[in-house]
């Protein structure tokens, strides 16, 4: 049924680790992205050179993935290169800082990518602050030369932190559901990949239904449905080994389960003659709690990341929309009295939005909210929006999107979205054919 998939090739070996903070900056570089459309922030970033002190293939490749990177998040600002005045041949040289001010630069990346061995290259690279004339964060790597793309990312999310006060998102995978055939015969595969869509793969061979994918906070582990004879199997997947364990066949499952924050246990909602509770299973002795019980659809729930919480979506209220109760079951509340229904909720990393899905006037919305039920924001819309997942920072989410029917009346493609919370730059993410269901994965390197 399944592949077996080892990240082993990808993992970064890290034999040098030199991290440095500078305390000294200037407050003008920092970035503020907590509301509103930000004014990207200038920066310009250096080619990474060689040996030779001139720009390198695997250097310039390096360059270009935090340039991607840091672009695309929307907050920041790439100078082009033929700009450069004189662009610096080591991280190790300090810049001529009046060759960049005239430009507007309020940020300079330099670096440098050098052999080894035959399997080994040094990363190094330096942030410095153009307006107060300092280097802020250093960062020297040893690695697998394979492994250049995600010492891009790991850069990225070291200068995106410095700069903006908030952690980064970059050295992260994206798990979701690969879709392609006729609609009435639709094949749906596990698929990976980069957070920038890069270093594609599949993890199951299409010969069984598998739906709605869920990392685990705590590892590289992602829980899964997969159908085995029209019957619901709940399996765990580790990425990096490659195997999978099934923890048992569910056949009144409603919804897809979701991780803890601990990672010790997963929650999911199960029926059982037409009431459908939510429930938690042990992973460690697969032991079944029963939190919910009511004659009402109580579905879709997620914890919030410090345990103690639980948002689910329920109909008991008479329309469907969102509940907060604790951990074990108890002080039920509603949180949305907006018109419309609501589904998919899921809890923000910081524990200070829900994200969910809404269902109005035969349209479909992205929204966020307040756990205290305030603040309710719309972000994204569409004939069919859903499936909401946070990046490890809160600050970007993704889902998936289909447009209404073409004319001929078949459906039509299903791709993957990104967006930031403030609701600005909704990207779509270019995957081998449809996509739905996405789920973030934690920082790799923590």
């Amino acid at each position: 049924m399944y592949k077996k998939f080892n990240l082993l090739d990808c993992k970064i070996i890290v034999l040098l680790f030199s991290l440095i903070f500078y305390p000294a900056y200037s407050e003008d570089l920092r970035i503020k992205i907590n509301s509103g459309q930000v004014e990207p922030l200038p920066i310009a970033i250096a080619n990474f050179t060689g040996h030779s002190g001139e720009p390198s293939k695997v250097g310039i490749q390096i360059s270009n993935v935090i340039s991607n990177n840091l672009v695309g998040s929307g907050q920041f600002k790439a100078a082009e290169s033929a700009a450069f005045i004189a662009p610096p041949t080591s991280p190790s040289v300090r810049p001529n800082f009046t060759d960049w001010s005239p430009l507007g630069i309020k940020a300079l990346i330099t670096g440098s990518v050098k052999s080894i061995n035959n399997e080994q290259i040094e990363v190094e690279f330096r942030l410095w602050d153009v307006i107060a004339e300092t280097d802020l964060v250093g960062l020297r790597l040893t690695v697998t030369s394979k492994a250049w793309r995600r010492v891009a990312h790991i850069i990225s999310d070291e200068i995106f932190e410095r700069l903006s006060g908030d952690s980064g998102y970059f050295d992260t995978r994206i798990v979701y559901v690969s879709e392609s055939g006729p609609q009435n015969k639709r094949i749906k595969r596990l698929a990976i990949m980069d957070q920038d869509g890069e270093n594609h793969q599949f993890l199951t061979d299409g010969n069984f239904l598998v739906l709605t994918p869920r990392f685990s906070p705590t590892s590289q582990e992602i829980t899964f449905l997969a159908y085995f004879k029209n019957e619901p199997r709940v399996y765990i997947f580790n990425l990096e080994t490659g195997q999978q364990e099934l923890l048992g066949s569910f056949p009144g499952m409603t919804f897809a389960p979701r991780f803890s924050p601990s990672g010790e246990k997963i929650i999911m909602s199960l029926a059982e003659k037409g009431v459908t509770d939510i429930y938690t299973m042990d992973l460690n002795n697969q032991e079944v709690n029963r939190l919910t019980n009511s004659p009402s659809i109580d579905t879709s729930p997620s914890f919030s990341p410090d345990g103690k919480k639980i948002i689910f979506n329920s109909d008991r209220g008479g329309s469907q929309q969102l509940y907060v109760m604790d951990s074990n079951g108890r002080n039920v509340k509603r949180i949305s009295y907006g018109k419309g229904r609501y589904a998919t909720p899921v809890w923000a990393p910081k524990g200070d939005l829900i994200a969910f899905t809404k269902m109005l006037k035969n349209k479909f919305y992205i929204g966020v909210i307040s756990p205290d039920g305030s603040g309710e924001r719309l972000l994204a819309e569409g004939y069919l929006v859903e499936g909401p997942t946070w990046a490890p920072n809160g600050r970007v989410l993704m889902y998936f999107k289909q447009n209404a029917p073409i004319d001929n009346g078949k459906s039509s493609s299903v791709n993957l979205y990104k967006i930031d919370i403030t609701g600005f730059r909704e990207t779509r993410l270019l995957t081998p054919s449809d996509g739905s269901d996405p789920a973030w994965s934690p920082l790799l390197n923590n």
